[in-house]
């Protein structure tokens, strides 16, 4: 789960055009959207600072800071990122000892030889009341085989209780590297924070598949989250010409792309062995119609008592908050689709701790929303 702000949340209102507030009703609850910042070019991911602020990202190269002041200038000391097709600046995550070590995580598009590849970095956050910059930048992920893709990079980062670290790839439009165990493409990732390996991965010396590996079969995971009602991690992927899962990625569990899917090519035709074959995990949910998922948050928070224990997914195709109503014991029994078209491509779920709720729009001059109780 990612670190929050610790007060009663504020409206971070960047001028008085953006303070016009929208009601939207849902099966449940009354929903008040306000748009916290606009003028983002294609915000993709967001995490909390302490003292009522935000950091996000956005896709060109830039990390901004959101205060009551507004947005502030780009972070200073950003690496280069290779900016073509999907590929840019990622998700950005804030370390569990921030406050006394100032340390974040981010993912980006690496430049290198023969391309690109993902790749994650830890910095420290300086800030002085002139500017913010990134010191003490170091690589503690990188894919080590890179192609002029742009597609599919994947790109979350979950910073775990205990300060290690998973990280989800995409299979960078190449299916058949998700099924190479030497390949960290189309997988989950888990590292410890300085980029060593974690004793209790599945296989920490390599000999079995690469040993960042958590699990593998995965077409492009774009949102990831903590689960406390099911436990450990829950994944949301997207799938070809349908096919987009809900995952539980458990260690050197094996999920089936591109062997297995319920999706089909893009011209029609079947995907690998059909949606199941003996040694692949089926996934929790699935849609068919994709509706291209990114964000996910598993809804814990106050403010939505009725949501309690649901999944929030964002949707780039149908603009829309898609979510899956669980019971207590997290299956899923149905869906409820909100804010269909309202705000463009939702590219990011967020939730603070008074449980209000954050996106990020995917969009050319991409917004943040917060989300709070109308009524």
């Amino acid at each position: 789960m990612r670190t929050s702000f610790l007060a009663a949340a504020v409206i971070l209102l960047v001028s008085p055009a953006l303070a016009e507030t929208r009601i939207f009703e849902t099966d449940e609850v009354k929903l008040q959207a306000d748009i916290v910042a606009d003028s983002l070019e294609h915000p993709w991911g967001l995490d909390f600072l302490p003292g009522n602020e935000a950091i996000v990202t956005e896709r060109p190269g830039r990390i901004r800071i959101l205060s009551q002041a507004g947005l502030s200038e780009p972070v200073k000391g950003v690496p280069e990122v290779w900016e073509r097709g999907q590929g840019g600046l990622f998700d950005i995550a804030v370390a569990r000892d921030f406050a006394s070590s100032g340390t974040i995580f981010f993912a980006y598009a690496e430049p290198g030889p023969g391309g690109a590849g993902t790749a994650v970095a830890r910095a420290r956050l300086v800030r002085d009341s002139q500017s913010a910059r990134l010191e003490d930048l170091k690589v503690i992920y990188s894919m080590a085989r890179k192609t002029r893709s742009g597609l599919q990079f994947g790109s979350r980062i979950v910073v775990n209780d205990d300060g290690t670290l998973f990280i989800t790839t995409g299979d960078r439009g190449q299916a058949n590297r998700a099924q190479d165990m030497q390949d960290t493409a189309g997988a989950v990732l888990h590292i410890n924070a300085d980029g060593t390996i974690p004793a209790d991965n599945p296989s920490p010396d390599g000999s079995k598949m690469a040993p960042q590996i958590w699990s593998k079969g995965h077409r492009n995971i774009q949102g990831a989250t903590f689960d406390p009602v099911l436990g450990g991690l829950l994944t949301v992927e997207h799938g070809a010409r349908g096919g987009d899962e809900i995952n539980h990625p458990q260690a050197g569990k094996n999920y089936g792309w591109p062997v297995i899917s319920y999706g089909r090519n893009y011209s029609g035709t079947k995907i690998g062995k059909g949606t199941a074959s003996p040694g692949y995990e089926q996934p929790l949910y699935y849609w068919d119609p994709s509706i291209a998922p990114s964000g996910l948050v598993s809804y814990q928070g106050d403010m939505f008592p009725e949501w309690k224990g649901d999944l929030l997914v964002g949707a780039l195709k149908f603009e829309m908050l898609s979510r899956l109503d669980r019971d207590a014991r997290g299956r899923i029994l149905d869906e409820e689709r909100m804010l269909e078209g309202a705000f463009g491509r939702i590219r990011d779920v967020n939730v603070a701790p008074d449980g209000s709720i954050w996106l990020l729009t995917d969009e050319a001059n991409g917004s943040i929303v917060r989300l709070s109780r109308g009524d």
